[in-house]
């Protein structure tokens, strides 16, 4: 089952909406064949497994990280191909907690005289699943806020250092590499107003080799951004949503669509867009993985909102004092976070991955 997760992490970026899944054939004490989900329409990991293990998958075990779909999607049926090959037994880490499979894979091989084991590593599965398995039993995807703050806690200014002569970047260039690989693995990227105005950012990923490209969200509740955004131009609009409050202009909606901006619009939370709202539909649109990049604004109220699963953290070793934003604002009460997950150092700076516990 090990085996089986590791496969699975390399469909990451490339599948969603469908969930990672990896897949291992194992015969009388020995892998006969392995694979995982590549692309979305493409083969599941456990049909890939079976044409990797041929005839030697007759009578032989299948380990897999989610349970064998049983419905006609993109693809055939999973356990009709299961059980056309003779697989006698049948090893899943945790069902699919999706509604049109939720135990109708299990039940349908166990019909068939399959047997078969569910629980084999289910937290480190459902953990893998991240967004896709909140998507499916919470209503929304997992946020993960992307921070790069001073030793002393403080973000850069919007637009960066650049008057102070100190350059636009507070991390190195292998962080920044780092998150470029963080935006190819996400489904939607979210910024706030001030940032999208300040850094006219193209929130895309550069350089490292992505399989598409994440949505791009803006939140802007009174539609005041300015049209000659790079998020508005022609290469990169028709990827681009605005989510604006339910009283936004409808002028400055009509605008937007005519360069090919998605607008979306939201009820309110106090000083803007509701993040809990935002979150949701993000998730109905089949976005399980979101990255909040910025700014501080946002970070605080996505915090307060109570979205954010994870804060992925990179500090350099820098003070900036005054010169430097709090990322935080005011919070109802002191937050306690559920712990480190990973820490490295990478290039001069430090990184961290911390789950919120919520």
């Amino acid at each position: 089952m090990r085996r089986a997760l590791v496969l699975a992490e390399r469909g990451r970026g490339r599948v969603s909406p469908n969930p990672i899944v990896g897949a291992v054939v194992v015969k009388a004490g020995r892998v006969v064949g392995e694979g995982w989900h590549r692309a979305l329409g493409e083969a599941h990991a456990e049909v890939m497994a079976l044409a990797k293990a041929g005839a030697r998958a007759r009578g032989a075990t299948m380990v897999v990280t989610l349970e064998p779909c049983a419905h006609r999607g993109r693809t055939p049926p999973c356990v009709d191909a299961l059980v056309s090959a003779g697989i006698r037994r049948v090893v899943v880490a945790t069902r699919d907690p999706h509604r049109i499979v939720d135990g109708r894979g299990l039940r349908a091989l166990r019909s068939a005289g399959v047997k078969v084991e569910v629980g084999l590593l289910a937290d480190e599965a459902r953990a893998a699943l991240g967004g896709y398995w909140l998507t499916h039993t919470r209503g929304r995807p997992r946020v993960t806020l992307k921070l790069a703050t001073s030793l002393d806690g403080r973000i850069a200014p919007a637009g960066g250092f650049a008057r102070s002569g100190s350059g636009r970047w507070l991390t190195g260039p292998a962080a920044r590499r780092l998150g470029h690989r963080m935006r190819g693995l996400a489904d939607a990227i979210v910024i706030g107003s001030g940032t999208a105005r300040a850094d006219d950012p193209r929130l895309t990923a550069r350089g490292v080799g992505t399989a598409r490209q994440p949505l791009r969200v803006v939140c802007d509740s009174e539609l005041r951004l300015p049209l000659g955004l790079k998020l508005f131009g022609r290469r990169l609009a028709a990827g681009t949503v605005v989510a604006c409050a339910s009283d936004a202009p409808k002028s400055r909606e009509r605008a937007l669509a005519a360069r090919g901006v998605g607008v979306w619009r939201l009820p309110r939370s106090a000083g803007g867009v509701s993040p809990g709202a935002l979150v949701a539909r993000l998730g109905r649109e089949g976005r399980h993985e979101v990255m909040v990049e910025g700014g501080g604004a946002l970070a605080c109220a996505c915090m307060r909102a109570g979205v954010v699963d994870r804060i992925a953290m990179f500090t350099a070793p820098r003070l900036l004092g005054e010169g430097g934003l709090a990322w935080c604002g005011p919070l109802p009460r002191p937050l306690a976070l559920g712990r480190v997950v990973e820490h490295r150092r990478i290039g001069p700076d430090l990184f961290a991955m911390i789950e919120t516990g919520g």
